[in-house]
């Protein structure tokens, strides 16, 4: 049996070489001898699943590989379009590459998805074939597994990694310790930490915001647009400035910068903030997914601020609620009703993949003009969710137009928006932000500015916007949901 386990040694000096090429890089292997041993205790657990499984120990040491390799490749194409490598949160969202194919290979050409679908059967029929499970394989993989699970919690037990990854850093940590010991120990921090503090500087009391509050809204809209960002700041150009944005900025109550801390994706960071009024310092490492923990925090959400008894609140979104567990959370955070896809027809010929901003905005008038009572609706809009590449073919040039296009549905939108709410003769609040900027090869990137725009427009009791003091100030996600708030009680600090 002893001879099966020499197949751990190149596996082990495999992994640790793999681990090498993921990025960012180590810049110095000194002192990593902890994170070392983590990655060849968990491949050593590994190995042995694999083995008991398949009973072939080149099987499982190449196995053991190829998924090491996997997810570099991964972590280090994400690093290179989404500027941060992978993190443990990612993984919760790998039944979402099936249950919603179209955000993840509608890029791919119908070629290279056949080719895909051969090599997947390829690969199922050459483990088939090189399998050969029997009782003893078994049970001298379960042994190997046991040791490797063994030596992970003696260590973990011992204190052995208790000052590594203290605080959240996904860089600073994936490049000192590697991919999979920072996958394993943001992981652990996440579970020891789930649940989080209360609010530090923010209570969590009704506003009261009763009808004899003069200055309190009757309408609060809030519109958090995908990949929505000023293409004058994105590409350098005049010539792609927004229209109905500059005009809100210039008789806005307030607007400037939102400080939202992903590049190109994780639309659920920016949306958590806004809706529940944690900055990411409060979180610690549940910041990378806020949505797996949210209904902890559904009595800081805003629906829950806001006086139930006297709102109705409604969350609009052109797909899936179970998406971020949008269906088990936002019910518990105060909404009343959610409009999800099925309220909205499928997207015309011409249109695109996704249901357009337009009709985004004829159901938000819709709920608006459907009630007298207080409402407050927050829509997502899907319509520019890249890529903007056409089936594979990435030139810059035709993905600039094609977002330029689609940012200009987003804009047209808030200039709807900002004309109708006008026309409903009630007191109101207008916010219109982006989630994230997009991620544009060679003409968006990471490593610069994250910032989107946003806007807060306040209408009187005529439909009036009323501009004053129209300050700049640049927000946090977590700021803004506090603002919306204090806007609402008139005392909006600028």
């Amino acid at each position: 049996m002893l001879n099966h386990l020499l197949a751990l040694v190149p596996t082990l000096t495999g992994v640790v070489l793999i681990d090498g090429f993921a990025t960012p890089r180590r810049s110095d292997l000194a002192g990593r001898a902890r994170a070392f041993w983590l990655l060849i205790c968990v491949s050593i657990t590994a190995f042995g699943v694999l083995l008991g499984l398949s009973g072939n120990p080149t099987l499982a040491a190449a196995l053991t590989l190829a998924m090491h390799l996997l997810l570099v490749f991964a972590s280090n194409a994400k690093s290179r379009v989404l500027g941060e490598p992978l993190v443990f949160t990612d993984l919760a969202l790998v039944g979402a590459v099936f249950r919603h194919p179209q955000f993840y290979f509608s890029v791919l050409a119908v070629w290279q998805k056949i080719a895909g679908f051969i090599a997947a059967l390829a690969l199922a029929a050459v483990l088939a074939w090189l399998a050969r499970p029997g009782l003893a394989m078994a049970m001298l993989g379960a042994a190997v597994a046991a040791a490797g699970l063994g030596a992970t919690w003696l260590s973990f037990r011992i204190g052995l990694f208790d000052k590594l990854a203290c605080r959240p850093d996904i860089a600073a940590d994936a490049a000192a310790l590697g991919l999979v010991p920072s996958l394993i120990l943001y992981w652990l921090r996440w579970r020891a930490g789930k649940a989080g503090p209360a609010l530090a500087q923010h209570g969590t009391a009704l506003v009261k915001d009763g009808p004899n509050n003069p200055d309190a809204a009757q309408l609060i809209v809030v519109v958090q647009c995908e990949s929505f960002a000023d293409p004058v700041e994105l590409f350098g150009d005049l010539g792609h400035a927004l229209p109905a944005l500059d005009a809100s900025r210039a008789d806005a109550v307030q607007w400037g910068s939102l400080l939202v801390s992903s590049f190109g994706a994780y639309t659920m960071r920016t949306e958590y903030g806004v809706l529940f009024g944690r900055d990411e310092t409060e979180l610690g490492f549940r910041r990378y997914d806020p949505y797996l923990t949210a209904i902890e925090d559904a009595r800081h959400a805003l629906p829950n601020r806001l006086n139930p008894n006297r709102w109705q609140s409604l969350f609009v979104h052109p797909h899936d609620m179970c998406f971020y567990g949008r269906d088990r959370i936002l019910p518990a955070a105060g909404f009343a009703k959610l409009v999800n896809e099925e309220a909205f027809a499928r997207p015309a010929s011409g249109d695109g993949r996704y249901v357009t901003d337009a009709a985004v905005a004829d159901k938000i008038l819709e709920l608006a003009n459907g009630t007298r009572d207080p409402a407050f609706i927050y829509a997502v809009t899907i319509e520019n969710h890249g890529p903007w590449a056409t089936h594979g073919k990435a030139d810059r040039d035709m993905m600039i137009a094609n977002y330029n296009r689609l940012v200009r549905a987003g804009d047209a939108m808030l200039g709807r928006l900002r004309e109708e709410i006008a026309a409903l003769g009630r007191p109101a609040i207008l916010v219109f932000f982006g989630d994230h900027r997009p991620s544009i090869p060679r003409a968006c990137s990471p490593g610069g500015a994250r910032h989107t725009p946003y806007v807060m427009i306040q209408f009187d009791g005529a439909g009036q916007i009323v501009a004053e003091p129209n300050r700049r100030k640049d927000l946090t996600p977590a700021q803004l949901h506090h603002a919306i708030l204090e806007l609402n009680l008139g005392r909006l600090q600028v």
